[in-house]
């Protein structure tokens, strides 16, 4: 009984994610799904695309936390659309949720969504939202076993970036190890090594978003 409970909540969040494509698709929204562990940098890597971006893109940001509103402010301060999402609990966002908030947007004044997530390397991955394509950060502290541990998360992104490699020198963390077990498993995966604290690496990464972005247009 249990198995069915969890597989009818997944399906009628899936029937209300291809609602929402549908409306991305009509729109000309390109949406990412941002998901990470707690800390991994996920908000500084939304501030550091839209500050590359955000001259050439329309970008909105939907901020998804248990609770407060830190994110959303600092996003707030880039003078684009910013909603925040309020789990009250929940390790994710899901395709209601993302759905409740786009009234608060003029979606034909939009071309790229950025959905942070909640921070966990578990839930996000199993709940889609109406992406085009889910995205994952891998701090460095975090260690070089994480694709092991946590397989769904790296099977189910495009990419996969490893930030803070600023910090490489002072961690023990074999990228070689996180580079090779990740692939494993997902042999499209995009791997992106970037520090956004130096900026090291994040030009590949914005050169990755800006083709999706545009020919997701030419579709």
């Amino acid at each position: 009984m249990k198995i069915s409970v969890v597989k009818n909540i997944l399906d009628a969040n899936n029937r209300i994610a291809d609602e929402n494509r549908a409306l991305f698709d009509e729109k000309k929204i390109f949406v990412i799904n941002l998901m990470s562990s707690p800390g991994a940098g996920k908000t500084t890597l939304v501030e550091k695309t839209i500050e590359a971006l955000k001259n050439t893109y329309r970008i909105a940001v939907i901020e998804g936390d248990i609770q407060d509103t830190y994110d959303a402010d600092r996003i707030a301060k880039h003078n684009i659309p910013v909603v925040q999402i309020n789990t009250g609990g929940s390790c994710h966002i899901d395709g209601n949720m993302v759905r409740e908030t786009l009234p608060s947007f003029n979606l034909d004044e939009l071309d790229l969504i950025i959905n942070e997530n909640v921070g966990n390397l578990v839930c996000p991955a199993e709940f889609q939202i109406g992406e085009n394509a889910k995205v994952m950060i891998l701090s460095v502290p975090e260690g070089a076993d994480k694709p092991s541990k946590y397989p769904l998360m790296f099977q189910e992104s495009s990419v996969m970036i490893i930030n803070k490699t600023d910090l490489l020198p002072y961690v023990d963390f074999d990228m070689q190890k996180a580079e090779q077990d990740a692939g494993g498993l997902n042999p499209d995966l995009n791997i992106y090594k970037v520090s956004c604290k130096t900026g090291e690496g994040l030009d590949q990464w914005v050169s990755w978003l800006s083709n999706q972005i545009e020919a997701f247009k030419q579709q």
